[in-house]
């Protein structure tokens, strides 16, 4: 079914959305979960909560790309059921392994007075994704967006874990350069 459709059925208010949304996006928004988790049981409750989440939003929302649109949501949700997960135990997943990999480019920092800064940060790092080749920006966000392996990017690449490792560092640096260059602290 077109997303188009499944979206109608949103804002019609028929439960067959959900059904439909499920069979056709629960693969990737598992995908996304799992990646975060690391726990299929969390895995499927949050995909669960993204379906809920989204029968909620929908109306009013009406998402031009449903499934970015799910994906976001999905992703959101995963990590905050990391986060309240390991506020009372560490580990599960590779957040922990990326966040320190993106420790050396991007500050953890937060607070009101830096609402600004962050933005301008977010921003950068658009640019900076923007203007890498497509194969670059993929491997980039499928590692520090949708949280896949090193293993695993390295079959979707054809590419030996050593090489896609490499090639993170590379980009990491080049990011972590790019951001010096327009005046963020790092």
């Amino acid at each position: 079914m077109e997303d188009r459709d499944i979206l109608a059925l949103y804002w019609q208010r028929r439960e067959e959305a959900i059904r439909e949304t499920d069979q056709k996006y629960s693969p990737y928004c598992s995908h996304i979960a799992m990646n975060i988790l690391a726990d299929r049981e969390d895995t499927e409750e949050c995909v669960s909560d993204t379906w809920l989440h989204a029968w909620n939003a929908i109306p009013p929302q009406r998402p031009s790309r449903l499934g970015v649109w799910l994906g976001k949501l999905t992703r959101n949700l995963a990590l905050d059921r990391w986060r309240a997960r390991t506020a009372e135990k560490r580990g599960g997943g590779e957040l922990p392994v990326l966040f320190s990999e993106l420790e050396e480019c991007v500050s953890g920092e937060a607070g009101v007075e830096q609402t600004l800064e962050k933005r301008q940060t977010l921003e950068a790092i658009q640019r900076f994704l923007g203007a890498l080749p497509r194969e670059k920006r993929v491997l980039f966000l499928r590692r520090y967006y949708f949280g896949d392996s090193i293993e695993e990017l390295g079959r979707r690449a054809g590419r030996s874990q050593g090489q896609v490792k490499s090639a993170l560092f590379r980009l990491r640096s080049q990011l972590r350069d790019f951001l010096r260059e327009e005046g963020i602290l790092i």
